[in-house]
């Protein structure tokens, strides 16, 4: 049966990689060979670490933008700009989001922590689509920093502060909802999608867990909320951050917008009657009241954890999972006050995280899901040690010219055109935008869950995005109108452009520096499989992919004499075997794309 028992022996290192890619966006070899031994409970507690920021403040240091209203700004770090006022700053918002987007991907990959894997889950829960009416770029970042904030606290207060966030009113139009002109959109999202879901229809329109009617009161009960968009009035709870002074901006309650009266739920809440507030005080305790009543209910507790079970463990699951795991850590959810992060521990813990509470081969849990394109990335990139340029470098001084020998501004091309515009855009996450405010359809959407991230449609950049890093280009789309990357090709081939992407990746110095013998084809082979797959490969699949080291009709030690004359030869024969080796390790049809674009690598 399912155990929520916790597995308290050292692990190895094939359930190391397991709890780092469910934990985490990424590993090294040097962390996973550092924490291969320790228990379960030592790695979380390693992983459970305060957040820190490598990149403090996002920019935009594209200036001079062609625009109007824009031209001659220089407004590279506009969110630390002393005296900021979000009406200001007007140009390129879509650029500024994304870079704010930017920032939280830098921190995230700079960094192996919990924090950032729960920041993500939040947003697929509490979602805002960046590029959707969701507001200023400062908004977002605001978003951003509340999830982040919130992300080892309780979700049952996320949820009320959500609510007076500036981009989520703005995103689901709560700003509109006045007592005379009630706008419904936000206090359906929050019963359907933030909060407790609505279980099984009982009738149209109604469900198990509210009806219809819990909607409309629903919406009463969020009326006269407004948002701030110069962004002055900060949250006094969230004071304890590094990038605000005193707290995140939010929106305020107008009084005389707000249905004053009293609001009656249905059933599914008990028939409970919540008072209405007339004054700032009162409708703050009306929220409250509200709040505490949809968290009251068990099923609110049990979609998080469902929601969290699908994320870090497995899209779909049987009965037996239903009542071994998710009823009780949904009790322990509820009666922890709604902390998600001290139950996402408990799950990650367990015997069952780990397929050792049964025989059963057929519901693996390790090499149980595919990865998302974000996991996909920032997995490739660590494991690779590929080096990005640091986008916190100094200010340059007011009315200079940002060109690629600033590491900051590179980071913005190799971002905001490579990552945010070209890999994420085509692989089927558009970054922080999907297209519904319930997410990406991996994350809920039946019967394809995580399936859903690798299909004809999206594997063209994933299994390119290799050799992008390999070849330091990637196309534009300027000359055939497909904006896939296609990784280190002739500028002149099919009339494609080629971007550079500013990121710096050696394969032959990455295998002299990860592998125990480089020399040796087999033991590459082998190793690298130990670090990049969930489980180890079989004799025929090791020989498989030595083939594209040591070519069929070659003798058996070609591999090792090009080594051995890199390493050790001089002049034309050293030079010769070193193109060698650079070739069949990060060629076209070299080692590398083939492991990395194997079935094995996208499954964590």
């Amino acid at each position: 049966m399912a155990s929520l028992i916790e597995h308290d022996q050292p692990l190895n290192k094939r359930l190391t990689k397991h709890l780092l890619r469910r934990a985490c966006f990424q590993y090294s070899k040097d962390q996973l060979n550092a924490m291969t031994g320790k228990t379960a409970a030592e790695i979380l507690e390693t992983l459970n670490v305060p957040k820190t920021f490598s990149w403090t403040w996002p920019n935009d240091p594209v200036t001079n933008y062609a625009n109007s209203n824009c031209s001659g700004v220089q407004d590279g770090y506009w969110l630390s700009t002393p005296g900021w006022l979000n009406n200001k700053y007007t140009c390129r918002q879509t650029a500024k989001r994304g870079m704010v987007a930017g920032w939280w991907w830098y921190n995230a990959i700079k960094q192996n922590s919990l924090i950032d894997k729960m920041t993500w889950f939040l947003f697929t829960t509490f979602t805002v689509s960046k590029d959707d009416g969701s507001g200023k770029s400062a908004h977002y970042f605001d978003y951003l920093n509340l999830l982040q904030f919130y992300a080892d606290k309780s979700v049952k207060d996320l949820a009320r502060k959500i609510t007076f966030n500036n981009a989520m009113l703005y995103y689901l139009d709560n700003g509109d909802n006045n007592k005379n002109s009630p706008n419904e959109n936000y206090a359906r999202e929050f019963l359907e999608l933030f909060t407790i879901g609505k279980g099984p229809q009982v009738a149209d329109g109604d469900y198990t867990n509210y009806t219809e009617h819990d909607v409309v009161q629903a919406a009463k009960v969020f009326s006269g909320i407004k948002l701030k968009n110069n962004r002055d009035t900060p949250d006094n709870d969230t004071v304890k951050l590094p990038h605000y002074t005193n707290g995140i901006p939010m929106g305020y309650i107008n009084v005389n917008k707000h249905d004053t009266g009293d609001k009656t739920f249905s059933q599914a809440f008990n028939s409970q009657t919540i008072s209405g507030g007339n004054s700032t005080s009162t409708i703050n305790e009306e929220l409250d009241d509200f709040v505490d009543m949809v968290f009251d209910q068990l099923e609110t507790a049990k979609n998080y954890v469902r929601k969290m079970y699908r994320m870090f463990v497995r899209s779909e699951w049987g009965q037996d999972v239903e009542d071994d795991i998710i009823t009780p850590l949904a009790q322990q959810l509820k009666n922890s006050g709604y902390n998600l992060l001290a139950v996402l521990q408990t799950l990650l813990k367990s015997k069952h995280f780990f397929d050792l509470d049964d025989s059963d081969g057929t519901d693996e849990n390790i090499g149980g899901i595919i990865k998302s394109p974000l996991q996909f990335f920032n997995e490739l990139m660590s494991i690779l040690d590929v080096a990005i340029p640091n986008p916190d470098t100094p200010q340059l001084p007011e009315g200079s010219n940002w060109d690629n020998s600033n590491e900051n501004f590179r980071f913005y091309l190799f971002w905001w055109n490579f990552c945010h515009n070209t890999f994420f855009s085509f692989s089927g996450m558009n970054f922080f935008s999907p297209a519904t405010v319930a997410g990406y359809p991996a994350d809920y959407q039946p019967p394809a869950y995580d399936k859903a991230w690798f299909n004809s449609n999206n594997i063209i950049a994933r299994y390119n995005t290799i050799l992008s890093f390999i070849g330091g280009t990637y196309t534009d789309g300027k000359g055939n109108g497909q904006n896939l990357i296609q990784g280190a090709q002739t500028a002149s081939g099919g009339g494609q452009y080629f971007t550079r992407i500013w990121t710096d990746f050696n394969a032959t110095n990455f295998v002299e520096n990860s592998i125990s013998d480089p020399s040796d084809a087999t033991k590459i082979v082998q190793e690298l499989a130990e670090l990049f797959y969930c489980e180890d490969i079989d004799a025929s699949r090791v020989a498989y992919f030595v083939k594209f080291l040591i070519h069929d009709n070659e003798p058996n030690y070609v591999w090792y004499d090009a080594w051995t004359a890199y390493k050790t030869g001089s002049g034309d024969a050293q030079e010769s075997a070193a193109i060698f080796i650079k070739n069949r390790l990060s060629g076209q049809d070299g080692l590398l794309p083939k492991m990395i674009n194997a079935a094995e690598f996208q499954l964590m």
